[in-house]
């Protein structure tokens, strides 16, 4: 794998120095200092130091710059001071943006979009996880044509957003994205359909899926890990996860359910990326219940929820879908803070706290999650003959035995069960 970017590999190699600059529009949703922290964090994951955070004041949005040209200058004489090699925009800027802010600032110049690109393609692991950010950093790329495409014929981390010999050759280039995007597009759907065979064969099991969904960061892998009992990548680090990863548990009532740890969303996430990971996240739209993990430490935790929210609807989820939030990260809040939060939960049925890395409050959420699945199920009472110690097993294993009553050679069972899994006993040979 890769630890530099494309042209200049010296200059924008790990260790690189970069500036941070949040455009602030007012966003009364968002902590500024908070959404600096986020993106420092994100040029971080890709090996960048962050030498300095700065938050500008934008009233009217600039066309040709986005800032003011006093704010450029000023900006120009901290990239000197800072022996900044890059400066990261946290916002989504123009070619011509980009363009006049690198002439202007005398450093390579990359927006939100392009510094998650190149962190999706550090980080994709699988063939198909690298599709996907191929594809979608050609999308993005698509509309700028401000960089050569020769980096299309050799395998690497990242794609090369912050660097590339210039413009050359608009029209092959254009044509080359356009071909590279079609056989993308194509192997892609070929997952996609593979990954549908595999999801019709566990519904017909049937077995039910639970997808761990959540912002970035939030703590997914770690509970993932804990109700697994697997090693799944979790770290304090944006974006650790891209692959999803499914496992099967079991839960109180329930024999065997599969348990799936999706991709971090994050706010404004490219819609390049959405579009290009859909077959990944069809895991999600077909999921039978949804965990959303939160990080209820951050500042920005309820307007990382509405992001999330966001995304789920764009995928497909329905709102029909049923859903737990699970408030993560208590052994990071203090006391007061711990007692307001939990007074909430106590007014809410469809929140469980927890801390995935100490554990406190996953046995309630397992127990919760499985009374949610079962809320469909009946109860029956069903007569076995005492000798048919198979059929009294799968009772067990596929629903929840409430009493059981034995007369002579036959054994009376009062269990609750799916109304699919009732009729699965009756058919079974």
């Amino acid at each position: 794998m890769s630890t530099g970017f494309n042209r200049d590999r010296d200059e924008f190699a790990r260790g690189g120095r970069a500036l941070v600059v949040l455009p602030d529009q007012g966003d009364a949703h968002r902590d500024a200092d908070a959404r600096l922290e986020e993106t420092a964090g994100l040029a971080a994951a890709i090996g960048l130091v962050v030498a300095d955070r700065i938050a500008l004041r934008v009233r009217q949005p600039k066309p040709a710059t986005l800032i003011g040209s006093g704010q450029v200058e000023q900006l120009a004489v901290q990239v000197q001071q800072d022996q900044a090699d890059l400066v990261v925009f946290d916002a989504s800027l123009t070619p011509v943006q980009q363009r006049n802010l690198e002439t202007g600032l005398g450093a390579k110049v990359i927006d939100r979009t392009g510094l998650i690109l190149e962190i999706f393609g550090e980080r994709a692991a699988t063939a198909e996880g690298r599709l996907q950010v191929e594809l979608a950093h050609l999308d993005y790329q698509a509309g700028r044509l401000v960089r050569s495409w020769t980096h299309l014929e050799r395998q690497r981390g990242g794609f090369g957003f912050l660097g590339g010999p210039g413009e050359t050759q608009i029209e092959a280039d254009r044509r080359l994205i356009r071909d590279r995007m079609a056989r993308l597009r194509r192997e892609l759907e070929q997952v996609s359909r593979t990954r549908g065979l595999h999801r019709e064969r566990r519904q017909r099991a049937p077995w039910p899926v639970i997808a761990l969904v959540g912002y970035t960061n939030a703590g997914k892998s770690t509970l993932f890990n804990r109700l697994t009992g697997a090693h799944v990548m979790a770290e304090n680090l944006l974006f650790a996860t891209l692959d999803p990863t499914l496992r099967q548990i079991s839960l109180p009532g329930i024999d065997k359910a599969i348990l799936s740890d999706t991709v971090g969303f994050v706010s404004d996430l490219p819609t390049q990326l959405v579009a290009a990971f859909k077959a990944t996240l069809e895991e999600v739209v077909s999921a039978d219940l949804l965990i959303h993990v939160r990080d209820i430490a951050h500042p920005d935790s309820e307007a990382q929820r509405a992001d999330v929210e966001a995304v789920l609807a764009e995928i497909g989820v329905s709102d029909a879908t049923p859903r737990f939030e699970a408030w993560n990260k208590l052994d990071l809040l203090d006391e007061d803070a711990r007692m307001a939060m939990m007074g909430e939960v106590i007014r809410r049925d469809d929140v469980v706290a927890i801390s995935a890395l100490t554990g406190e409050g996953v046995d309630t959420l397992v127990i919760e999650v499985a009374a949610k699945l079962t809320a469909g199920h009946r109860r029956y009472w069903i007569t076995l003959d005492a000798a048919d110690g198979a059929g009294a097993a799968w009772l067990h294993a596929h629903g929840e035995v409430l009493g059981q009553h034995g007369e002579g050679l036959q054994t009376q069972y009062e269990v609750r069960l799916a109304e699919r899994d009732y009729e699965r006993f009756l058919q079974r040979g």
